[in-house]
C-alpha cells in the first residue's frame, strides 16, 4: 500500500473516531452539554486534530458539511437512472436521510431527535441544506428547460422541506406530500427521465 493510501485510512479512521465519540457524548449528556475538548479526549486526540477533520466545529460531527450535500444532491439528480424524473429523484434521495430513513438504526433515530430537539443542530442542519440552493439549481437548469427563477424557486422550496417536514409527527408523510405539491407547481419536472432526454 503507498504512504498516500495509508494517510487516507488514518485520516478516516480518525474522523470515525472522533464522530463516533461525539455522538456517544451527545447522546448520553446532550448536545450543549459536551465540550469539544471532552470530544478530542475521548477520540484520544488534540483539539486541533478535531478541528483539522471538522472545521466546522460541534455541529459537523453530527451533520457532516455541506459539501457531501452538494455532491449528494448533484448525483441524485444526474445519475437517476431511466424512467425517474428529476423530483421523484430527490424525493427518493431526501427520503434515505434523517428523520426519513424508513429503516433507521436505533442510534439513528436518537440522533435525529437530538438534531431536532437542539436549536443549533436544527439551525446548522437548515442552514448545510438551504447553502445548496445554488448548486441544486444549477444541476436542476443543466437537465432541463424550464426558466432559470422557476427553477432557483424549486431548488429553494426543496431544501427547506428537510427542516419544514422533519419536525412532523410523521416525517415520511409530510416529506410525501410536500412533493405531491411541488409536484403541482412543476409538472415537467415530474416527467420520467427516457433515454432520449436528460
Amino acid at each position: 500500500m503507498t504512504s498516500s493510501g495509508r494517510r487516507e485510512r488514518k485520516k478516516a479512521a480518525t474522523r470515525e473516531s472522533l464522530a463516533s465519540a461525539a455522538r456517544r457524548l451527545f447522546l448520553e449528556r446532550g448536545f450543549d452539554q459536551v465540550t469539544v475538548a471532552e470530544i478530542a479526549e475521548e477520540a484520544d486526540t488534540a483539539v486541533s486534530t478535531l478541528f483539522a477533520h471538522f472545521p466546522g466545529g460541534k455541529e459537523a460531527l453530527v451533520l457532516g458539511d455541506r459539501h457531501e450535500r452538494e455532491q449528494s444532491l448533484t448525483a441524485a439528480v444526474r445519475e437517476r437512472p431511466d424512467g425517474v424524473s428529476i423530483l421523484q429523484a430527490l424525493h427518493d434521495f431526501l427520503a434515505t436521510r434523517g428523520p426519513f430513513d424508513p429503516d433507521p438504526s436505533r442510534q439513528d433515530t436518537r440522533l435525529a431527535g437530538l438534531v431536532v430537539a437542539t436549536p443549533a443542530l436544527r439551525a446548522c442542519a437548515r442552514s448545510l441544506w438551504t447553502g445548496c440552493e445554488t448548486t441544486l439549481a444549477q444541476v436542476i437548469s443543466e437537465e432541463t428547460e424550464v426558466d432559470a427563477f422557476s427553477v432557483k424557486q424549486l431548488a429553494r422550496y426543496v431544501l427547506e422541506i428537510p427542516d419544514l417536514a422533519g419536525t412532523e409527527p410523521d416525517p415520511p408523510a409530510a416529506l410525501a406530500e410536500a412533493f405531491a405539491r411541488l409536484k403541482l407547481a412543476w409538472p415537467d419536472l415530474w416527467k420520467a427521465k427516457t433515454p432520449a432526454t436528460k
